[in-house]
């Protein structure tokens, strides 16, 4: 098990915002837990832009069982966890902000209605109200985690569909990154171990999205992360995400207390 300090200080200085959802933990178990497309919801004044209510029951809105994977790697973890409060059909708070599909006005067949006329202007506005605001509480966190002396890792969890375009995806889960393995390697090696998985590499996306989350706060500061990926049939009930939430929790442990591993590359945070 990770070590734990008991003194060790849970965050009094973030704030509450209705971007996101904050659980607090502690700082000095050397980890930060990423959602971010957590919910399917959306802020009152934007209705349901325009999309009947199946719509938001599908992965265009959010990642299906992501969210309760991430609460009970919390609570195993006793780690501090960031979530989004809304649906990625709003905004996608995992891309740069010059994405293209920053704002999707078209997702997987389905036409977003209440995105067709967006201007820069709305852009720039749903950007102020729940895509900064999430972005700065994580450069938050790093940073209180710095304080402790402990600089933290970044997991982000993620799901993908069983399927696409008519073609079964073999892989029960994936890791995602880009330049910096650290994390990432030792991850799909203990889940390899289990014979009974197949664990994808970089699939079925590619984590070498320039501005992403984890590329803006991992790769960008030099700090130990990855992105994890799990198909959404194995996470859609409760007791596949508590499943999967006590593998991956386990799994971290085992990496953060392994001496060797090292969660900075000091001096190195732009050349990774």
């Amino acid at each position: 098990m990770l070590k734990k300090n008991d003194k060790a200080s849970q965050d009094p200085a973030l704030p509450d915002h209705p971007a996101f959802e904050y659980l607090p933990g502690a700082f000095d178990r050397g980890v930060i837990l990423l959602c971010d497309h957590a919910r399917a919801d959306l802020p009152g004044d934007y209705g349901d832009l325009g999309l009947a209510a199946d719509q938001f029951e599908r992965h265009i809105a959010y990642d299906i069982g992501a969210r309760g994977v991430t609460m009970r790697m919390h609570e195993l973890l006793g780690v501090p966890a960031l979530l989004s409060r809304y649906s990625r059909l709003l905004i996608d708070i995992n891309r740069g902000l010059d994405d293209p599909t920053l704002v999707m006005k078209i997702s997987d067949g389905a036409v977003v209605p209440g995105n067709l006329d967006v201007d820069e202007a709305e852009k720039e506005n749903r950007v102020e109200r729940f895509h900064r605001p999430y972005h700065d509480a994580i450069d938050r966190l790093i940073d209180l985690g710095r304080a402790e002396d402990r600089l933290p890792c970044l997991i982000s969890i993620h799901s993908f569909t069983p399927f696409w375009k008519g073609h079964a995806r073999p892989w029960h889960a994936s890791l995602l990154w880009d330049r910096d393995e650290r994390l990432v390697r030792p991850f799909i090696e203990r889940l390899s171990q289990e014979s009974s998985l197949v664990i994808g590499d970089n699939v079925p996306y590619s984590g070498e999205l320039e501005g992403d989350t984890l590329n803006r706060h991992g790769t960008g500061r030099g700090i130990a992360h990855a992105l994890v990926e799990i198909r959404q049939d194995l996470i859609a009930t409760v007791d596949g995400q508590l499943e999967w939430a006590e593998r991956l929790a386990r799994i971290t442990e085992e990496i953060l207390g392994d001496e060797s591993f090292v969660p900075l590359l000091q001096n190195e945070a732009h050349g990774l």
